[in-house]
């Protein structure tokens, strides 16, 4: 994993101030942007597996971002899902019971308990199961438990990485916010192309292992 590289890969693209800029447009644009964008961040991802020269991709074929964004837009969906459903009985046995109720206690620690460790699962198998898509465009690949178990136990240092330089991007682009709170869509925009590139590296060094 090149860690530094990821932050500096950017820079190296004579458009980058244009892609990054259309880029922050499509991060304003609530949810309609944000779907070609995600498809931004995987298709980066996978020009960093295809070890392509010039790993930031423009928005000419903005239908063709819009497509793999909304296949990363249902891996996220069905992450989330699980959580969700297990809250349903929490929220039942809150309505009916008091919170000195044994069972609800119970089911409350079991609860928290699920959440930090489905928490930690998906921080990192979400990296891998975008990092399949944009190795394979299929979406049922990329849905799989067991390939992306076997990729994250192949190289788990490398999703550890791509996990917290995510959030090292993330915390870069909310620094937009000293300018004015404008500045943010920019920065996150360069976030999103970071956290793209790093996806990508743990994508690639896995999948020479499995």
């Amino acid at each position: 994993m090149d860690f530094g590289l990821s932050f500096t890969y950017v820079f190296q693209d004579e458009e980058w101030v244009k892609k990054v800029l259309i880029a922050a447009v499509a991060f304003f644009i609530v949810f309609i942007g944000w779907i070609p964008l995600l498809g931004w961040v995987i298709e980066i991802a996978r020009r960093v597996i295809r070890q392509d020269p010039e790993p930031l991709p423009d928005w000419t074929d903005l239908g063709a971002l819009f497509t793999l964004g909304f296949k990363g837009l249902i891996i996220a969906l069905i992450a989330g899902l699980l959580p969700g459903i297990l809250a349903i009985p929490f929220a039942v046995l809150g309505a009916i019971s008091n919170n000195s109720d044994t069972i609800m206690i119970i089911y409350s620690v079991c609860y928290s308990c699920f959440g930090i460790i489905y928490g930690i699962a998906i921080a990192l198998g979400l990296p891998a199961s975008f990092g399949i898509l944009a190795d394979t465009n299929q979406l049922g690949d990329a849905l799989n438990p067991s390939k992306i178990l076997a990729l994250v136990r192949a190289a788990p240092a490398a999703y550890v990485i791509a996990v917290l330089g995510g959030a090292v991007a993330s915390f870069i682009g909310y620094l937009g916010i000293i300018l004015c709170g404008i500045g943010i869509v920019a920065t996150m925009a360069y976030a999103a192309a970071v956290t793209g590139h790093l996806y990508g590296q743990a994508h690639k060094q896995a999948s020479e292992v499995v």
